[in-house]
Formats: structure tokens, C-alpha cells, sequence
């Protein structure tokens, strides 16, 4: 009787996980495809802007998803054109707490109207088309770089066992102000509690954190 209990709880979280999935994925396609066409116009006014100093628009790069899968991420652009090969002159500057992550509150890579865009997270709306794609979720873990990933334990591997998401609960919690290990606690507690309840409230208090530019840099 054990073992076919077992058995039985094994089935019903399968099903479960395989129901979670799919409605979270159709959430995340309607919500992403609404969300840029809502906001064609402004992505359409930043690129001109973006583009005056004379770079692209869009930044893309290598980040991990879910299962450690590559795939390359888009922002717009808020630093200057060369900021990757600035930032190994800037590594000995990190203020982030346990040096996985690169973080400065004043970097000098970052444009003028790039303070005003990540201050509002406008910088993010582009991961709209990963979440629509199926690279990222609208709410899960915050996609490290490949490097990052490289120096992680096996508990903080664990971040990577969910999609990764545009928001998090360290991200409506205090952002960059909250320490990587604490990060790594937050993005575990979450993918424990996973539901689409929990998604939903998370994205909800997204808007009055990111107009509150708390932990923002």
C-alpha cells in the first residue's frame, strides 16, 4: 500500500506540474504579445532616442535559462556601446555582496537617458519578446550571465530549476539592494510555492516598485 501511495502522489504532482506549466505558458504569451502591442509606440520613441548617441538600440547577450539552456537576452541599450570591455577595468569596484554578480550604483558606463530607463526598468520591456518566444516567463528567477552561473554551489544551481523570469520577489523586495545569497533564498522559496496565484500578486506589486525605483541602479 506504501509503494502505491507513493506511486499515486508521484502521478497527481505530475499532473499537476504539466497543468502549471501549460496555463503559465499561455498567460505568459497572451500578457507578453498584449503588453508589446501596447507598447509599440514607446519602444518605437526610445529606439530614435536611444540611437542619438550614435549606438543601437538594443543590447543583447548569453543568459541562462531554465536547466542551464543558453539564450540571448535583449534590453535596451543603457550604457555606452564598449561597456563590456569596461567592466573588467570596473570588476575590482563591484559593491555587490559575495561577488557573483556585478553591481555599482554610480557606473560610469551607463548613459544619461540609460539612469532614467533603468531607473523605471523601462530597459527590460524588450524581454517581453523572450517571454512571448518561451525564453523567459513573465515572473521567475532573473536569468544570470554564463560566467555568474560558472562560480555558482549547488544550491544556488537551484535558482535554475524554474523559468527564469522579467521579475522576481527579490525584485519587488529591494532589487540590487538585497545580497546574492539572500537573492539565491528568495528565487528558492519561490519555485517551492510556485503557483499562478503567487505569479499574479508578484507581478501586481511589480508596479509600485519599479515606480519607486527602490534598488535600482
Amino acid at each position: 500500500m506504501m509503494v502505491l501511495r507513493v506511486v499515486w502522489r508521484k502521478y497527481v504532482q505530475k499532473i499537476r506540474t504539466g497543468w502549471f506549466y501549460w496555463a503559465k505558458r499561455l498567460f505568459d504569451i497572451f500578457a507578453s504579445g498584449a503588453l508589446l502591442l501596447a507598447l509599440s509606440p514607446l519602444f518605437l520613441f526610445l529606439i530614435v532616442f536611444i540611437k542619438r548617441d550614435g549606438g543601437p538600440a538594443f543590447y543583447s547577450q548569453t543568459r541562462i535559462g531554465r536547466y542551464g539552456r543558453e539564450f540571448r537576452f535583449w534590453k535596451f541599450r543603457s550604457m555606452v556601446p564598449n561597456a563590456d570591455k569596461m567592466k573588467k577595468e570596473l570588476m575590482e569596484q563591484n559593491e555587490m555582496e559575495g561577488g557573483v554578480i556585478f553591481k555599482m550604483k554610480n557606473d560610469p558606463r551607463i548613459t544619461p537617458i540609460g539612469r532614467i530607463i533603468r531607473k523605471l526598468s523601462i530597459d527590460e520591456l524588450p524581454q517581453l519578446w523572450n517571454v512571448l518566444r518561451g525564453d523567459m516567463s513573465l515572473v521567475g528567477p532573473r536569468p544570470p550571465l554564463p560566467n555568474e552561473v560558472a562560480h555558482y554551489t549547488s544550491e544556488e544551481r537551484r535558482r535554475l530549476d524554474a523559468e527564469q523570469g522579467i521579475t522576481c520577489i527579490w525584485q519587488v523586495s529591494g532589487r540590487s539592494d538585497i545580497p546574492f545569497d539572500d537573492q539565491v533564498k528568495l528565487d528558492v522559496e519561490y519555485i517551492q510555492n510556485e503557483s499562478l496565484w503567487n505569479d499574479i500578486k508578484l507581478l501586481l506589486k511589480t508596479i509600485p516598485a519599479v515606480l519607486l525605483g527602490k534598488g535600482a541602479s
